[in-house]
């Protein structure tokens, strides 16, 4: 009894190790890249800082004092203020939520788009596969930046007319970014579909009668989800930085909707005496898209199991 006993805890270890799944392997993998879990913290921080920031600093974002014009950062004013007086830290938490709605936003549209094209085009083969993937490469080949200004330019009058001014913006610059994003999503799903549907375990599903829509939902799709988490961690920060130049170049939202990019507009012709003004935006920038890279970087690392990662 005594060595049934010692048998039975020295194997509890194992069985432990054997109920691991894999989304908890992949988190276990995933704190292991220090840079990743930094980067996380730093997101989910500036996360909060938007959300909660302007409960917290109840400052008007449109209240102007000339008295306090291009002041830099003091008490009163934390970040400084901008050329009417207007306090900067109110206006970025503002401009912080549109533009981080915007990105994720546009990234849920380039993922449902490329997921969509990408099995379709990995499940039915033949002339359905060669006609999307030429979409595909369409897509690709066309100069985006150039497009987006143009698409902008044309319909944001009509659409504004319809739903309003920033709701119709927000919806057609995430509708032109994602638009634009879907392709390479679409390029690694038709991969993953065109390696999976041979897999023994597909094969063994199709085999007990399984649907083709239960194949591709219960068997392929779940597989298939590594390289699209990566994927769209990586759209959110490329959304993130299209928007701010549309912003930038003065086709984003309007002047009075004070998005990280707008704010780097208004401020580009004061840069010699408020800097401050360019700075604390494009700080903001920096940090989300920096650490949405490496939170990407991790990722890949964890949902990569041919990737060998040291304790």
């Amino acid at each position: 009894m005594a060595g049934s006993t010692l048998a039975s805890a020295s194997a509890s270890p194992a069985a432990e190790r054997r109920h691991i799944g894999p989304w908890q392997e992949a988190w276990r993998r995933f704190r292991k890249h220090r840079l990743a879990v930094i980067s996380g913290v730093v997101l989910l921080a500036l996360i909060l800082a938007v959300v909660i920031g302007p409960l917290v600093w109840a400052v008007p974002i449109d209240e102007i004092d000339f008295t306090a014009r291009l002041q830099g950062p003091s008490w009163e004013h934390p970040l400084g203020t901008d050329d009417l007086g207007q306090d900067l830290l109110a206006r970025i938490l503002y401009g912080g939520r549109i533009s981080l709605a915007v990105g994720f936003a546009a990234m849920a549209v380039a993922i449902f788009v490329g997921v969509l094209v990408g099995a379709v085009a990995g499940m039915a083969g033949g002339k359905v596969d060669v006609a999307l993937m030429w979409l595909t490469d369409l897509f690709l080949s066309l100069p985006q930046l150039p497009l987006l200004l143009l698409i902008i330019y044309l319909f944001r009058d009509t659409l504004t007319g319809l739903v309003g001014l920033e709701l119709g913006v927000f919806i057609l610059i995430v509708a032109v970014i994602g638009g634009f994003r879907w392709m390479p999503v679409a390029r690694l799903v038709r991969a993953q579909f065109l390696s999976l549907r041979e897999k023994e375990f597909v094969e063994a599903a199709r085999a007990l009668g399984a649907s083709r829509g239960r194949l591709v939902l219960r068997h392929i799709l779940p597989n298939a989800l590594g390289p699209v988490i990566v994927a769209a961690s990586i759209d959110v920060a490329a959304a993130i930085l299209a928007e701010s130049t549309l912003s930038f170049l003065g086709l984003g939202f309007p002047p009075d909707v004070p998005t990280w990019g707008r704010l780097l507009f208004d401020a580009k012709d004061n840069l010699d005496f408020a800097p401050h003004w360019a700075l604390f935006p494009g700080m903001a920038i920096f940090l989300t898209v920096l650490s949405i890279n490496y939170i990407g970087d991790g990722l890949r690392d964890a949902l990569d199991p041919r990737r060998i990662i040291s304790a």
